[in-house]
């Protein structure tokens, strides 16, 4: 008598637990289509507007991150370094060069899911434009890592994987067609352990 209530009620959360579980896996696998690579910086340049595909809309939406207008910021991460190793907070790395033309850039770090790491609020765990030290070409070099070093410095968590965030604000580049041609920083690998 029980039976084919109970046969619809597993089929039915299995379809409705399938569906949610697909979908979340779905959101999360992709911040949207149209990435634009540049070595280990990737941008999604559309992710923002207001042409952007769903997948790109319902993952901001999800985060609650702050939307810009296509010519008001562009956000690259990277999750490797130069060789296409993953970034780790075992190892010390150098970011060096230039940024593409901006009014103000900052720069920080993440988990791999996109949360801040929680750290000692006296360590820098933030650079910007404005506060970076730079070289008579105006080129800057910043040491990554969880060891602390003169000079430019962001601290990183003391283990594990992380991705290093670099918003562009006010940008040019970020409603151009032309990102292909663009110069990013280096980011290299220094050392591992006690280096």
């Amino acid at each position: 008598m029980f039976r084919v209530p109970l046969l619809i009620a597993i089929a039915l959360t299995i379809a409705f637990g399938g569906g949610i579980w697909s979908t979340l896996v779905a959101l999360d696998a992709t911040v949207g289509f149209g990435a634009i690579k540049l070595g280990p910086w990737e941008a999604f340049p559309q992710a923002q507007t207001a042409s952007a595909d769903p997948y790109a809309k319902a993952h901001r939406a999800n985060a609650g991150k702050l939307l810009y207008a296509s010519a008001e910021g562009l956000t690259f991460t990277a999750a490797t370094d130069e060789s296409g190793a993953r970034l780790s907070g075992d190892c010390s790395y150098r970011m060096s060069g230039h940024t593409p033309p901006a009014r103000l850039w900052t720069l920080f770090t993440t988990l791999p899911d996109g949360r801040r790491p929680t750290s000692n609020a006296d360590l820098p765990s933030a650079l910007n434009s404005r506060t970076v030290l730079r070289d008579a070409e105006g080129a800057f070099d910043i040491i990554i890592s969880p060891t602390a070093t003169p000079g430019n410095w962001l601290a990183v968590p003391a283990r594990g994987p992380f991705r290093l965030t670099l918003t562009l604000l006010d940008t040019p580049t970020a409603g151009s067609s032309g990102l292909i041609d663009l110069s990013m920083p280096r980011i290299e690998k220094i050392g591992c352990g006690n280096v």
